[in-house]
């Protein structure tokens, strides 16, 4: 089985995913309390702004800051490295979708699966999860991704086994 899915059809960029290397995005999503959390939607760009002026207004106010003790930057490290070796991850298929950049005339995606295709309208597929690690591992039986709803009503039936992403 092959590790990496292309994405193609009605798009500018013909792009090849690799889910082995998101587990190092810093955009990858815990899944096993993703879809128990209330989330609000947020512009990232705002966000950034936003603590780059509060950062700035406070190293004006009082001073720059100590980095953190080299053993708290350990601890932090073993944390995240135990979390990344149990952890069950996924990522949201929207960056993908806007980078590959369908045409306008494009209405749908379609995921191509061992098992048969399943068809989403574009403004639906957008808010799709790929899940790519089940508890520190990576999805090797039937994967490489599983694609999950927003809402995660297909956790335990989710669509595996995708060949290719096609957009119509």
């Amino acid at each position: 089985m092959e590790f990496i899915v292309p994405f193609k059809g009605e798009v500018k960029f013909k792009l090849i995913l690799d889910p082995t290397v998101w587990i190092f995005d810093d955009r990858k999503l815990n899944l096993e309390t993703y879809f128990q959390e209330e989330r609000i939607e947020k512009d990232e760009l705002e966000d950034y702004k936003r603590g780059m002026g509060e950062h700035w207004s406070r190293e004006i106010m009082e001073g720059s800051t100590v980095p953190p003790t080299l053993n708290s930057e350990k601890t932090y490290k073993s944390k995240e490295k135990k979390e990344m070796l149990t952890g069950t991850f996924g990522i949201l298929f929207k960056p993908f979708l806007l980078n590959a950049e369908p045409y306008e005339h494009a209405k749908r995606v379609v995921f191509e699966t061992t098992n048969g295709e399943f068809e989403f309208p574009i403004e639906h597929a957008a808010q799709l999860i790929f899940k790519f690690s089940d508890h520190g591992k990576p999805l090797k039986e039937d994967g490489p991704v599983h694609v999950l709803l927003p809402d995660g009503s297909n956790q335990d039936n989710p669509i595996t086994n995708i060949q290719a992403i096609r957009v119509e």
